[in-house]
């Protein structure tokens, strides 16, 4: 039996250059196992107990990041699974299940002290396979990181862009009544025989009616006493006191008025009117639109800008002010919802910092994502950049019940996560370590209850004499 495993592993892609003394070691130490389709060989969350030397067959790990399990990883025959020496995994980020009839030699942890001193060469292999599935795991995180991110920044820019959408929609779908009705008021304008002086008094009328003259109310209050005064004056001229509605937003006020009614008297003041409501209508909804659409362009804008999809990823200098303004616009619906009062302040004179812009946005939506699911309603997030010696510092502050002591040392691993099923994938913090290790920077937190701060420090870039 024994001499039969070592011709196998003889045969394996993997370890078979290994040599045969060490081959020997590994058929004694190790237990044929025999997986049918299904099989599940390890359970998410179980400590991962064996070295898994894939004769043949077919397995794969299943991770759920949130959206369901999903096939991150797979190893065939020829590959090595499972847990190997120096490893540090505590438990399994998923479930190792068998996709077809599948047959292994799997070892021990418990053996693997023996297994370095005795097998010094296939220990080496399997330290190079053991970084191959690093590399392919951190690829694998990192991507579905990313479409965590595209999920929540898609969720956020939908819920952002249908105010003004709806906004737009409803003012276009009034427009047309309100064309109908500028018609009509412009030929009931039309039939009145005017004098030089009335012309004269309509044209400054319509370039009065072509300013933005806003009037700015100090409360609800007043804008509705002025809309009142207006309706009154209406009235007391026996006019139809519904247009006051569309005047209260002009300029025109009950004094400018009644020097239109020293122009026009009876029926004329009443189309004068009629007209000067249906002019301020159509301009207030294609104001409306022009709002409207204006911030449409504004969010996609901001979305471009936080994804730099328009630019080849490269070093680039870093815009602080930007960059987390526009992470602020894309995260603004859960600002609202929370009522969280956000600041962010930029010192003077911070030094120049070169990296990915769009990867450190990952990094700000994620610490400030994390600071808005922290403090309750209400509560405040504080964002300060600033100069820290050959360093820029990034602090992203709540005001949350902070992180308990026993899990502070693992709130930077892989998986973990104190959020409720489906709702973290236990990578964010993990993943912006990494991207924020990628140029040379690091991150830091300090928690305690009623504060905690997340600190991230950038090298200064070196400028050439």
């Amino acid at each position: 039996m024994t001499e039969s495993v070592v011709e196998r592993l003889t045969a394996h892609s993997r370890l078979g250059s290994a040599p045969r003394a060490e081959l020997e070691w590994l058929a004694a130490h190790g237990t044929l196992l025999t997986l049918a389709a299904g099989d599940v060989f390890l359970g998410p969350g179980m400590p991962p107990r064996h070295m898994a030397i894939m004769f043949s067959g077919h397995w794969a790990i299943f991770i759920d990041r949130g959206a369901g399990p999903r096939r991150t990883l797979e190893w065939r025959g020829g590959d090595v699974a499972g847990v190997m020496p120096f490893s540090r995994m505590k438990e399994s980020p998923g479930e190792v299940r068998a996709l077809e009839a599948t047959e292994v030699l799997t070892l021990e942890r418990d053996c693997f002290p023996d297994l370095v001193r005795n097998c010094p060469e296939v220990t080496g292999i399997l330290v190079h396979a053991m970084l191959d599935r690093a590399r392919l795991f951190t690829s694998s995180e990192q991507h579905d990181e990313k479409l965590v991110s595209i999920g929540r920044l898609a969720a956020g820019l939908a819920h952002e862009l249908n105010n003004p959408a709806s906004a737009a929609s409803r003012d276009a779908k009034q427009m047309g009544a309100c064309l109908d009705d500028l018609i009509a008021a412009s030929r009931g304008l039309g039939t009145l025989s005017l004098t030089r002086e009335q012309d004269a008094v309509l044209d400054a009328l319509a370039a009065e009616l072509r300013m933005d003259h806003t009037p700015q109310f100090a409360s609800v209050m007043d804008r509705a006493d002025r809309e009142d005064t207006l309706a009154d004056w209406l009235s007391a001229h026996a006019l139809d006191a519904a247009p006051a509605a569309c005047l209260v937003d002009s300029a025109l006020d009950a004094g400018r008025l009644e020097k239109l009614a020293a122009s026009f008297h009876g029926a004329a003041l009443k189309v004068v009117v009629h007209w000067v409501a249906a002019v301020l209508t159509a301009r207030s909804l294609a104001s409306g639109i022009g709002v409207a659409t204006e911030r449409m362009t504004q969010l996609v804008g901001a979305v471009k800008s936080f994804t730099y999809m328009d630019r080849a990823p490269s070093l680039e200098r870093v815009d602080f002010k930007r960059g987390i303004g526009d992470t602020l616009a894309m995260l603004s619906s859960k600002i609202r919802d929370k009522k969280a009062d956000v600041t962010l302040t930029i010192e003077h004179a911070v030094p120049q910092v070169f990296a990915n812009g769009g990867e450190l946005n990952q990094v700000w939506m994620n610490l400030i994502d994390n600071a808005l699911d922290a403090i309750p309603v209400g509560g405040q997030i504080v964002v300060i950049v600033a100069p820290d010696g050959p360093r820029v510092s990034v602090r992203v502050c709540d005001e949350g019940p902070g992180i308990p002591a026993d899990i502070m040392s693992r709130v930077f691993d892989p998986f973990f996560t104190t959020k409720p099923m489906g709702q973290g994938t236990g990578l964010g913090l993990d993943i912006a370590r990494r991207l924020v290790r990628q140029v040379g920077g690091d991150i830091e937190v300090e928690s305690r209850p009623g504060r905690t701060e997340f600190r991230v420090s950038l090298p200064v870039a070196v400028v050439a004499a």
